[in-house]
Formats: C-alpha cells, sequence, structure tokens
C-alpha cells in the first residue's frame, strides 16, 4: 500500500489528536495554540493535495479501519468527490485560521483562547472525517462532532451569540435525529451500514419499497438542517450574524457546503441515479431550491447588519447549489452536464462569501461598524480590505469573469438544457436582487462621507487612524480569497478543473465530457 493511501486516516487522527495537545498546551502557553492548529492544518492540507493526485492519477483510496473488512467494520473511502471537497475545506480553514491570530483575540478573551482553538481543531476534524467515511453511522458521528464543535464557537462570543447558538442546537439536534433515523430505516432493510453494501443491496429490496422512500425522505429533511436548506433554514441567520468574524466565514463557506457534500454522497452512492429517477424528490427539491434563491435575496435586501444580510444571501446560494444538484440527472452529456454546476458553485460559494464575511469581520475588528449604514466613507479608510469586498460582491452577482459567473452561466445553461425556462429567468432575477443589496454596501463605503458616523469606540483603539488597514495576517488571507474570486473564475471559463468534475460524473453515471 502506498504510504498516500494512510493519509484519509492521518488527516482525521493528526487532527483530532492536536485538539487535545492545543487543549493541554493551552493551560501553559496562551500563545502557542493558534500557531499549533495552523501547522496542523498546514500537514492536513498538503496531505489534502496528495489524495487528490492519488485518485486523479492511481484511482479510489480505500482504508480499512482495524484491518476489519467491510460491511462489518468501518471503511474510509476516497474517490474524486470527497479528494475535491478535501481540498476545498481544508483551504479555507488554514485561511480562517491565520486571520483569526489577530481577530479572536479582539472578540473573545484571552483566557478562552485555548478553549476557542481546541474546539476549532475538533470542528476541523468533524468536517474531514464526514468527507472520508464510507459508513452512515460514523458519517452520523462526524456530523455530531461538526455541530457540537459549531455550537460552542458561535457562542464563543458571548451575549446575543448565546442565544444563536441555542437555536442552532435545537435544529441541528433535530435535524440529527431525522438522519439517524433516516438511517436506521436504510439497516433495518439492508442490514448493512457500509455506503457501498448498501448501494448493492438496496435494488434487491426494491426502489419501491416505502421504507426506503421513508429513509431518503428522513435523511435529506435531518441534511437539509445542516445545510440550511431553505424552508428549514431558520438558525442561520442569527448564527451567521453573530458568531465571531472567521467562524462565520467557515458556517457559511464550509459547514453548510460539508453538510451539502453529505447529502450528494448519501444521494449518488447510496441510493444512485436509478432510485432518483423513479423518484419525485429531485423535482421538489427543485422547485424549494427556486424558493430558496427568491426568499434569500429578498430577505437580504430587507437587512441592515451586514453579517445578517450575507446570511440571508446565503440562504439564496443554497437555493442555487440545490437546484443545480436537482438539475444533475435530467442534463446531458454537456459542459454542464450531472453535478458539474453544482460542483463549481459550491467551491465559488465557499470563496465569495469566505471573502465577504472576514471582511465584515475586518470592519468590526477596526471600527466596530457592523451595520450598512456605518460603513460610509470607510472605501478611503481601508482601500484594500474595501476592494476585495467589492471583487467578491461583483463575483456573487456574476460580473464576468469571475466565480459566480462560470458557476451561474453553467446551471443556466443546464436549467436551458432541460428546456425549464422558469428556473433560468429565477436565476436571472436573484441576480438582480443581488445586486441591489450589494450595491448599498458598495454605494455606502464609496459614494457617501463618513465623518460624523465615527463610532465612539473606534476612538479607543490603540492606534487606530483615520486611514488604516488591519493587520497582516487578517489583510492577507482576505486578498488571497478575493483573488482566487477572479482567478479561480477564469480557471472555469477555460475549463483547466473540469477534468476533476467529469470523474465525479462519470462514478455516478451522470455522463462526462468527451
Amino acid at each position: 500500500m502506498a504510504f498516500v493511501e494512510h493519509f484519509p486516516v492521518l488527516i482525521v487522527a493528526i487532527s483530532l489528536l492536536s485538539a487535545f495537545t492545543i487543549l493541554v498546551v493551552g493551560y501553559f502557553n496562551r500563545k502557542l495554540p493558534c500557531y499549533i492548529s495552523i501547522g496542523t492544518v498546514v500537514i492536513q492540507l498538503i496531505m489534502s493535495f496528495f489524495i487528490l493526485h492519488h485518485v486523479l492519477t492511481v484511482g479510489i483510496i480505500r482504508y480499512r479501519i482495524g484491518g476489519w473488512c467491510p460491511p462489518w467494520g468501518i471503511e474510509y473511502v476516497v474517490d474524486a468527490l470527497n479528494a475535491y471537497f478535501l481540498v476545498i475545506i481544508l483551504s479555507l480553514a488554514f485561511l480562517c485560521v491565520i486571520y483569526s491570530k489577530r481577530s479572536i483575540e479582539h472578540e473573545i478573551p484571552n483566557e478562552k483562547l485555548p478553549s476557542f482553538y481546541t474546539i476549532y481543531q475538533l470542528l476541523v476534524t468533524g468536517l474531514c472525517g464526514i468527507t472520508v467515511t464510507g459508513d452512515m453511522f460514523n458519517l452520523y458521528v462526524f456530523v455530531e462532532i461538526m455541530s457540537l464543535s459549531a455550537y460552542a464557537l458561535i457562542a464563543s462570543r458571548g451575549g446575543v451569540a448565546l442565544k444563536a447558538s441555542f437555536n442552532y442546537l435545537v435544529m441541528g439536534s433535530i435535524g440529527a435525529c431525522f438522519y439517524l433515523l433516516g438511517v436506521g430505516f436504510l439497516y433495518a432493510v439492508t442490514g448493512s451500514l457500509n455506503m457501498l453494501d448498501i448501494q448493492r443491496i438496496l435494488p434487491l429490496v426494491g426502489y419501491t419499497n416505502k421504507m426506503v422512500h421513508a429513509a431518503f425522505i428522513l435523511i435529506l429533511v435531518g441534511l437539509s438542517i445542516k445545510m440550511a436548506f431553505f424552508p428549514l433554514h431558520t438558525w442561520l441567520p442569527d448564527a451567521h450574524a453573530f458568531a465571531p468574524s472567521e467562524i462565520s466565514a467557515m458556517l457559511s463557506g464550509i459547514i453548510i457546503e460539508t453538510s451539502t457534500y453529505a447529502f450528494i454522497r448519501v444521494a449518488f452512492t447510496v441510493f444512485t441515479k436509478d432510485f432518483i429517477a423513479t423518484t419525485p424528490f429531485f423535482a421538489c427539491i427543485q422547485w424549494l431550491a427556486c424558493l430558496a434563491i427568491i426568499y434569500g435575496s429578498v430577505l437580504a435586501i430587507a437587512q441592515f447588519n451586514l453579517k445578517r444580510m450575507l446570511a440571508y444571501s446565503s440562504v439564496s446560494q443554497m437555493g442555487i447549489i440545490m437546484l443545480a444538484v436537482g438539475l444533475s440527472t435530467y442534463t446531458r452529456s454537456e459542459p454542464w452536464c450531472g453535478l458539474t454546476p453544482a460542483l463549481m458553485h459550491v467551491l465559488n460559494h465557499a470563496l465569495m462569501k469566505a471573502c465577504l464575511f472576514l471582511v465584515a469581520g475586518a470592519f468590526i475588528f477596526k471600527y466596530d461598524h457592523w451595520l450598512i449604514t456605518e460603513l460610509e466613507g470607510i472605501g478611503r479608510k481601508m482601500p484594500l480590505t474595501s476592494a476585495a469586498f467589492t471583487l467578491a460582491a461583483l463575483s456573487m452577482i456574476g460580473v464576468p469573469p469571475s466565480v459566480g459567473f462560470a458557476s451561474k452561466l453553467y446551471i443556466i445553461l443546464a436549467c436551458l438544457d432541460i428546456k425549464n425556462f422558469f428556473f433560468a429567468a429565477a436565476i436571472l432575477f436573484n441576480t438582480l436582487l443581488e445586486l441591489v443589496y450589494f450595491w448599498r454596501v458598495i454605494e455606502s463605503m464609496y459614494m457617501k462621507g463618513g465623518e460624523h458616523h465615527q463610532s465612539s469606540h473606534a476612538h479607543t483603539l490603540a492606534g487606530a487612524s483615520e486611514r488604516g488597514e488591519i493587520p497582516l495576517s487578517m489583510l492577507i488571507p482576505v486578498l488571497i480569497l478575493a483573488f482566487l474570486c477572479i482567478i479561480v473564475g477564469i480557471m472555469w471559463l477555460i475549463g483547466i478543473p473540469l477534468p476533476i468534475l467529469d470523474k465525479v460524473n462519470k462514478m455516478f453515471g451522470l455522463g462526462v465530457v468527451s
């Protein structure tokens, strides 16, 4: 066995051990936890690139935990789909932990820093575990590790964040129960928890079996809560708005996308496209997604708190991703076939929304500005940070050659491919709504003066000045994400990353581009 084939288990185990190390070391030195977390995520990120290269050049990695053969033992399985997600998750986790070095000191007391980085590392552990596991119950365990960590990280700011965290905990617990009930139904009819084993047995049970249908619905509802899919998104606005900014970026850029991965994995690996073709579930997903696209943007227009506006924007963006997932079994073998548009927008949304939330955190860090009306003239005081926000906002709107333009173009072409002009019109109308609420922010930053809106808190910050950027450890991740919003968009348009997604489509029998 090549050494890289051990990486799927190491990428989880190293992160888990690091979390305990951070907790112990943090009691003796509060400065070290951040560096330990950074070092751990760097090692994990390097491993993820090796895993992706191995999957693309050699083939699927299968790792049997403890040497037990599946379905009796837990198996980690890494193919093109989860290798792609691993790189996204760990890249953003790395940028967010770098950003947190200065940002989190501004948001929580110093004595809580070791606990914060311990829980952050547990969050990364859960995210990686969800991505690599090939076992339905093991997936539930890692979803709970991710969720419990997220609840604690949101609550770390205290105050109103405690209520937001509690709401998320209640909704998340309900979602986990639904998922677990669905897994129980599958186990009752198949006698197995291994994803590939269930895939083999389900056709023998019959896709028309009512327990199989009930299992799919329960899993769909459970994971829809986790990924904030309309109308089960109610926990998201407060959680995103009041969490520490790097955690808001993780919530929107990684956590809900990882839950989306879990749904895609279960739907296409366990139930397969043959089951999807015999049921109306994906048609229902398409219409709910269409409602989510418009609902999220309309509510975003009504917000005055910048982070809350971005949170409702995430509801809309999840609608776009799930619409693309819903269309994946209907499109033909074209560049926009199968899961290609959905997986494109997963990456693109992660880049755009992470950048926007980190910039919102920068405004809070520097001047304690939470409201859009408080940002008047901030483009002159923080030119680089404001420019990064503008690039990410234009990408969200879909201005070419940004990432948002590339994925929206592919999704619209997928809609036209099945001759559903209503869905295409909904995405175009949503683009106009995005222009409205992002233009408010851009106009406030660049076209209005803000001297009389200076918060009294800004004057109490040591070294605060009328013109000054955030510290480099915060600014560099923001600028990297802003540039990636353009660079990755150009790469999509010329087709560089598409072979990875072609492998995913071929794996699920959804057709590929020759």
